[in-house]
């Protein structure tokens, strides 16, 4: 495809990514405590598309995936399989590698594991107490946090609930307000803890990837990718913290939040146990079928996977494929096809012309997607 200077650039929700020297990528990584599902893949496939089609336009690209190897969930399930939590989180993040291999997803550029990055996290709980940003109580560090569901339009029973889904402690009662969320989280007994200036304990979910971040790329980055689900409280929480302790704004200049995947109108997650298990599909097809299955969609809309879906994904990839061994070299279909990813990532479409026209448009499209 084209890669000269008048080419498009990259349009993300409406709003262009422009870009200066590098692309900045953060993407909400894994907890590793159990092998990959749908719902992860489908994240971590669409950055990947993002990152190849920004390289298809001559971009410099840095993607940084984190591995939340710091979390209560992990602890749970090693203790649960009678393992030490760190050997356990690498098992499994081995099982994660492999499941990316075979999506054709590319290594990321950055890999930070949470357990590296206690001393950061200490940082930047004592950066927010020291602007007034936080507070401390009972070996615990929080951020307030009624201003940050406001910023997000949420009210607080609203709010509350998300917190209560997805392990916010609205019960700890060290907190001044249910809705304040630990940067430094004070540890029990029989917890995992690290020594800091309020007591033994550690980091918040939030804070690790902001300090993770912040550690990678310094105070802002360009795009910041995770599941929709994570909008709130993981993503707001993780830029106001962000914001406050560097003063600088905005800490992403875009987000893509992408959809979540579904099984019989509930989201797919390992705490409802509905799961679809992307070794289980490739088993069943090709890393290249699932792949296609992933993007051949509007990535920021909720979708249901059905057994049929992975037969049109198939079918789909196999007409691309036919598309792509026919002659031709036709520059403004090749343009169409590059314009339609540009396009808020619009693969849809891009498949449909690709398929139509075929030749050099179709083969450009197998590159660049990885199909």
């Amino acid at each position: 495809m084209p890669t000269d200077p008048s080419s498009p650039r990259l349009k993300l929700g409406g709003q262009n990514l422009s870009v200066v020297g590098r692309s900045r990528i953060y993407v909400c990584g894994v907890t590793p405590y159990d092998v990959t599902h749908l719902g992860h893949a489908a994240t971590f496939v669409w950055v990947d598309a993002v990152d190849r089609v920004l390289r298809r336009l001559g971009v410099q690209v840095e993607v940084c995936r984190n591995v939340t190897d710091v979390d209560d969930v992990l602890f749970d399930a090693a203790a649960r399989a009678g393992a030490h939590y760190d050997r356990f989180a690498a098992v499994q993040q081995f099982r994660f590698e492999q499941d990316m291999d075979a999506l054709s997803v590319r290594r990321p550029a950055h890999e930070p594991r949470a357990h590296s990055f206690i001393l950061p996290v200490i940082e930047l709980a004592q950066s927010l107490l020291d602007n007034g940003s936080a507070y401390v109580s009972d070996g615990s560090v929080y951020l307030p946090g009624e201003p940050v569901a406001h910023a997000h339009g949420l009210d607080r029973a609203t709010a509350e609930q998300l917190l209560r889904e997805n392990g916010g402690r609205v019960d700890d009662p060290a907190k001044r307000d249910p809705l304040d969320q630990a940067v430094w989280q004070r540890s029990g007994a029989d917890e995992p803890a690290w020594p800091s200036p309020w007591g033994p304990g550690r980091p918040g979910w939030h804070a690790e990837c902001t300090a993770m971040s912040l550690s990678t790329y310094g105070s802002t980055l360009d795009l910041h990718a995770g599941g929709a689900d994570l909008t709130f409280p993981h993503h707001a929480f993780e830029t106001a913290q962000a914001e406050a302790a560097t003063g600088v704004t905005p800490f992403a200049r875009a987000w893509m939040h992408v959809g979540t995947v579904r099984l019989k109108g509930e989201k797919m997650a390992k705490s409802t146990g509905n799961l679809v298990f992307v070794s289980d599909l490739i088993a069943q097809s090709t890393g290249a079928v699932v792949r296609t299955l992933l993007l051949d969609r509007r990535y920021d809309e909720p979708w249901d996977h059905t057994d049929e879906a992975l037969d049109r994904a198939a079918a789909r990839l196999d007409a691309l494929h036919t598309a792509a061994g026919r002659p031709g070299t036709d520059e403004t279909a090749r343009r169409q096809v590059l314009a339609a990813l540009t396009d808020d990532m619009d693969v849809p479409r891009a498949l449909d012309l690709a398929i139509e026209e075929g030749g050099q448009a179709a083969r450009d499209l197998v590159t660049v997607l990885a199909l």
